[in-house]
This record gives structure tokens, C-alpha cells and sequence, in this order.
């Protein structure tokens, strides 16, 4: 256990130095290219090559597989701490555009697959497991949240309460449009559109058009428009 717990701490204190003396060099003096070295030496897996603009945190890198032509951009922040089966994997040319927030709790696994889009201030956030499948687009301050507070006594803080965590799984080929907010036990299916500022609380069928709040499907991307009908 004390083995474990120095290992740990030795790890951090490298990856501090390394991401410290890296991190903030910018593109035009060859930044990317010293990362894309120099990161090697403390993440789980990066591939060849990546592209990290200066102004990027890194927490957890030992539990962060980074694959080949990804892109994370300036003020984005990944977080694996907590936890040492955590996982975040982004696929071979993922993008992660500015200030977006993704992070893991406890024995989580965040994955985004490859040629996937995540737009600027999306908030990704466990601790119940992510799937984001190939070719998504995930448009601007949306958020991805797979958790739910417990709150059924009165009396009880609700931070004191604990949270539920089923996860969430969006498959290849969706586009959330801009503050789209996907909730905890969700599943939205292959090809489907979620209109902007819709809340997803249910399972979406594969190739659904939804709207709203709560997110109803109004058509079938392959049939013909559904009616509208309050529920």
C-alpha cells in the first residue's frame, strides 16, 4: 500500500514537471512538436502525431491514451485523477476545440472514438461511464453528465447522498447541436439529431430527429415525420 502510495505521488510530481515545462510553450516556438515528444514519457498512450496547443491541463495523465492527428486546443482540461482504473481514450483524430471540460471520478472510463468533434466549452464529466461514438459532432456548451444526486431525504444534505451513475452512450454518427444537455442512463442511437437546447432524459432510437425539453423525436431521419404530441 505505501508502495502504491509513493509510486503515486512520484508519477504526479513528474507529470507537474513535464506538463509545467511544456505545457505553456507556445506554437510558434515549436510547442506542439517538444509536447507531442515530451508527453510521451507520462501518458498511458499518445500517438503520432498529435497536435496540443500551449494552455492545456493535464491531471492523470498515466490514465489518458491520446490517439494519432488528434487536436486539443487552448483551455481545455482533462482530469483521470481519482482513481487508477480511470480512463479517458480520445481516437485517432479526435478534436477538442477550446475550454472544454472533460473529467472522471471514480473507476470511470470517458471514451470518445476517432474523427469525432467536440465543440468549444462542451462539459464531459463522469463518474458513470461516456461513450462517444465515430464521426459525432457535439456543438458548443453542451453537457455530458453521467451522474444523478440522490435527494430522497429532506433532512440530509443532498451532497451527503450519494449519486447514481448508469452512464450515457452516444453512437457513431450524431450531431448535438449548440447547449444540448445529455443526462445519466441514456443511450441515443446511431445517426440521430438532437436540436439545440434540448435535454435528453430518455433513450433516442437510431436515426431520430429530437427536440425540446424533455427531447421528444418529431421525425426518422429514414421515414417520414412523426407527430407532435405532448406527453
Amino acid at each position: 500500500m505505501h508502495n502504491e502510495q509513493y509510486f503515486s505521488k512520484l508519477q504526479r510530481v513528474q507529470e507537474l514537471l513535464v506538463t509545467t515545462v511544456l505545457g505553456d510553450i507556445p506554437t510558434l516556438i515549436l510547442g506542439t512538436k517538444l509536447r507531442n515528444l515530451g508527453y510521451r514519457s507520462i501518458f498511458a498512450q499518445i500517438g503520432s502525431p498529435v497536435y496540443i496547443q500551449n494552455g492545456v491541463e493535464f491531471n492523470g495523465t498515466s490514465c489518458i491514451e491520446i490517439g494519432s492527428g488528434a487536436y486539443i486546443f487552448k483551455g481545455v482540461r482533462m482530469d483521470a485523477r481519482g482513481d487508477k482504473n480511470n480512463r479517458i481514450h480520445l481516437g485517432n483524430r479526435v478534436a477538442i476545440e477550446r475550454n472544454v471540460d472533460i473529467g472522471s471520478l471514480e473507476d470511470t472510463c470517458i471514451y470518445i472514438d476517432e474523427d469525432t468533434f467536440i465543440g468549444p466549452s462542451v462539459c464531459i464529466e463522469g463518474p458513470g461511464d461516456i461513450k462517444i461514438g465515430k464521426h459525432c459532432l457535439i456543438a458548443a456548451h453542451s453537457g455530458i453528465f453521467a451522474n444523478n444526486h440522490n435527494f430522497a431525504d429532506p433532512m440530509e444534505p443532498i451532497k451527503s447522498q450519494g449519486v447514481t451513475r448508469k452512464g450515457i452512450v452516444i453512437e457513431d454518427d450524431c450531431w448535438l447541436g449548440h447547449g444540448v444537455t445529455v443526462l445519466d442512463g441514456v443511450t441515443i442511437g446511431k445517426g440521430s439529431v438532437i436540436g439545440a437546447g434540448a435535454v435528453v432524459n430518455r433513450d433516442i432510437p437510431p436515426f431520430s430527429v429530437a427536440v425540446g425539453i424533455p427531447a421528444r423525436v418529431i421525425k426518422n431521419r429514414i421515414g417520414k415525420d412523426l407527430s407532435i404530441t405532448s406527453s
